[in-house]
């Protein structure tokens, strides 16, 4: 349609000119149709644009303006979630804080309660020790009992053996026979 219209519009300015007697068109056509730059093509391509803009524009403003609407909406919704993770944000440092705290306390306690076993393996202790201490002392009593009593009774025979050997020795038939005589004298004599 653009090329009808120039078309048209190179022949009325050329019949013009012959009319007039001064062909204007003829200075100008160098330009218009250098090769390569023909302005017939621009022109075209501007009524073109002036048509689609003309035609397309109630559409695209719409289009544009919906768009908008969107793109404001899903700011305000960005905005909103980014409140939204800022207060759990805030909500996770609170109770963060309160573990730290938490875990204070717990460490607390446990070595409160560390200490208290301690004290109580430590008192636990002294009274094993104290107990095998006494048990230990009267094992050492009793076995100290048995060796005096196996001591007095070795002694008492190693007294006898050494008396029967020190007898055997001073003794002979005849001291013999004077101990029987005694000895049958003092039960009363006999009969």
């Amino acid at each position: 349609m653009l090329a009808f219209l120039s078309g048209l519009i190179l022949a009325f300015a050329e019949t013009g000119g012959a009319v007039a007697g001064d062909n204007w068109f003829s200075s100008v056509e160098p330009y218009v149709n250098y090769p390569g730059f023909e302005v017939w093509r621009f022109l075209n391509l501007a009524i073109f644009a002036l048509i689609m803009f003309w035609l397309l524009r109630k559409p695209l403003s719409e289009a544009f303006k919906k768009k908008r609407e969107e793109i404001r909406a899903e700011l305000i919704k960005a905005e909103a979630e980014k409140k939204a993770a800022t207060e759990k944000l805030d909500a996770a440092k609170a109770k963060l804080a309160g573990f730290s705290a938490e875990k204070k306390v717990l460490i607390k306690g446990a070595k409160d309660e560390a200490e208290s076993e301690r004290k109580r393996i430590e008192a636990e202790t002294e009274n094993d020790i104290r107990r095998a201490k006494a048990q230990a002392e009267t094992e050492l009593a009793r076995k100290r009992a048995q060796v005096h009593v196996q001591l007095r009774r070795f002694s008492a025979d190693e007294s006898i053996r050494l008396a029967e050997e020190k007898l055997k020795s001073t003794i002979n038939a005849q001291s013999d026979a004077e101990l029987i005589k005694a000895n049958v004298r003092a039960i009363g004599g006999v009969n």
